[in-house]
């Protein structure tokens, strides 16, 4: 047994050198190993190899077709990058991955063979397939770990939009050598061909880089391949036939449908809110398929207004729906503006395709009808503290009420005021005490709320609203004995 003083004399005779292995038949695996010689006190020569310290390089491998199955004729412009999420499923950095192929320590893997990170696509067979060697011991797959993989097609392509897919590390097991994660669609679509919600998960093997790996999309072992659609399979826009009606007043609006996939849509379902006062009339919807007239199924259910078509929409093809509304003197209360939907399915895989809503604001004239309303209302001297008029109670002139858009109205000599042209809703006003001097608010011994300086009111459109004011000398609103003394 050996003191501490004896071990410490030993260090200097330690003798260490370092060697790396780099096993090339196991891709994607790097292993150092280090060995020992040092001679003991008794002179005995000591050697060994230390243990092994391995990094594995994991592969998220997977491909990229059409939202059809179907593989894209030219996949030279995509590019497919792995990025860090933040939180709220912001972009951050751009994923460091550990460089792979020549001239580097690690075997690469096809197609990615360097770990390009992004890394642009190829006609390369199997078209569309991408990879990336993510690096295990430098914590890119532990548990909570956000990555959002994004497709970018080629510029100028107008007909693919971008994708974002959010990837979150659910969990691992070291050993059963597993992983799971879970895939999200941050646009809302299916992440598949065959119509699957836009999210999924998962748990696969990492035992093999090469082979397996955290696999965002295989055909042989998940069949979701993530798609690239159109940028806007589906397309609606609503338009009318006037900018501007009054109550009274027929309008007529039109959709027009457009299938720009390159399968026909069927189930056509088309949903259409109407405003406040807009009134469907009954048997008015017309439609016509690239100028051929189809029957259209139209239902109506208090403000929404949904049609349902016959027939399938060609590829390139387009669907147009018109009908009339009327106006009634509730359009006043409304904003004027309709939001038309629409959804349908491809014919080929059944996948659901929506668009909108598609906006039209209709500006609402008054007419004969006026939206606007009255305010009156008079401040007087509430003798008996009841808040209301009677003989004997003068009015108080020049009093400034103040109303809630800013304006100021004096009364007359008998305490009376009155102001048109008023946007109806919830109207107050307010008593400005500093134009009585000497007075303050009576104590209603009725109502608490007329206690205040202000009065809420709701004015009604082309209607009539009432504010009365109660006031007495300040000298006489006081209690005494815990009772109002007029």
């Amino acid at each position: 047994m050996y003191s501490l003083k004896n071990k410490r004399r030993l260090i200097p005779a330690v003798l260490i050198t370092y060697l790396l292995t780099i096993p090339s038949a196991q891709a994607g695996k790097i292993q150092n190993t280090a060995s020992y010689t040092f001679k003991s006190p008794n002179n005995d020569s000591i050697s060994g190899i230390s243990n092994q310290l391995q990094q594995e390089l994991i592969d998220p491998f997977g491909r990229i077709r059409g939202c059809g199955g179907e593989v894209l004729p030219d996949y030279i412009g995509f590019s497919i990058g792995l990025y860090e999420a933040g939180a709220d499923d912001s972009l951050r950095t751009v994923v460091p991955l550990t460089q792979t192929g020549p001239g580097t320590t690690f075997t690469g893997l096809p197609p990615n063979i360097q770990n390009n990170n992004p890394y642009l696509l190829a006609n390369d067979e199997p078209k569309g397939s991408f990879n990336f060697l993510l690096n295990r011991t430098n914590g890119q797959l532990d548990i909570g770990r956000r990555y959002i993989l994004v497709i970018n097609p080629p510029a100028g392509a107008r007909q693919y939009s971008q994708r974002q897919i959010r990837i979150i590390i659910s969990a691992r097991n070291d050993v059963a050598k597993t992983v799971s994660y879970i895939a999200t669609a941050l646009d809302g679509k299916g992440i598949s061909q065959d119509g699957d919600p836009n999210s999924f998960s998962t748990t696969v093997p990492i035992q093999d880089a090469a082979t397996t790996g955290l696999i965002l999309s295989t055909i042989s072992l998940l069949d979701r391949p993530i798609c690239v659609g159109v940028a806007q399979p589906l397309q609606i826009t609503k338009t009318a036939d006037r900018a501007a009606a009054e109550p009274g007043d027929t309008v007529i609006y039109r959709l027009l449908i457009k299938n720009l996939n390159t399968v026909p849509a069927k189930e056509v379902f088309i949903s259409d809110v109407l405003p406040v006062g807009f009134g469907y009339i009954n048997k008015s919807a017309r439609a016509e398929l690239n100028g051929r007239s189809i029957s259209v199924d139209a239902l109506t259910s208090s403000s929404s207004l949904t049609f349902n078509l016959a027939e399938s929409i060609p590829s390139e093809g387009s669907v147009t729906v018109a009908y009339a509304v009327k106006l009634t003197p509730d359009a006043l209360r409304g904003s004027g503006e309709n939001l038309a939907s629409v959804s349908a399915r491809r014919n080929d895989n059944n996948a659901l395709l929506r668009d909108g809503p598609s906006r039209y604001r209709l500006r609402i004239r008054s007419g004969i009808i006026s939206d606007c309303g009255t305010l009156i209302g008079r401040v007087f001297y509430d003798k008996n503290f009841d808040g209301e008029q009677q003989t004997g109670e003068p009015g108080i002139p020049n009093a400034v009420i103040i109303l809630d858009d800013g304006n100021r109205i004096t009364t007359d000599v008998t305490g009376l005021f009155s102001v048109a042209n008023v946007i109806s809703g919830s109207r107050t006003g307010v008593l400005d005490l500093t134009s009585v001097p000497g007075y303050d608010i009576a104590r209603n011994r009725k109502f608490k709320e007329r206690r205040s300086q202000s009065r809420l009111v709701r004015l009604e459109p082309g209607g009539l609203a009432r504010m009365n004011f109660g006031v007495v000398p300040v000298q006489e609103n006081s209690v005494k004995n815990g009772e109002m003394q007029p």
